[in-house]
């Protein structure tokens, strides 16, 4: 875990957009309440920050291109899992599908 300090040295990025994309939730820290980040927000962070430099994508892109990602990601651990279950596991995998396809809906009824 990095605190802020610590992440803002590493990505290069200004504190006070850290805080903006927290406070969008575009970084999220593993225990709520604490100001800690993983390396995989690091690398989320220099995306961002590519997204929004290099490529001049707004605000409701990167919302979108952070969103498709994140289902890609949680769709590859199901995959991941439904395949370590093997035949006798596919039921168990189904319902953890059915959860995760009903989180993604939620998580696209409130991000645009």
């Amino acid at each position: 875990m990095i605190d802020l300090d610590d992440f803002v040295q590493r990505t290069g990025i200004a504190r006070k957009v850290l805080t903006t994309w927290i406070e969008r939730e575009w970084l999220v820290a593993e225990h709520p309440g604490t100001l800690q980040l993983s390396e995989m927000d690091a690398a989320r962070a220099r995306l961002i920050h590519q997204l929004e430099g290099d490529f001049g994508i707004n605000d409701e892109g990167i919302e979108i291109v952070l969103h498709l990602l994140d289902q890609i990601h949680g769709l590859r651990r199901a995959l991941e899992t439904m395949q370590r279950a093997g035949p006798a596991g596919q039921g168990r995998v189904t319902r953890r599908g059915s959860r995760l396809r009903q989180r993604y809906y939620r998580l696209g009824k409130r991000r645009p």
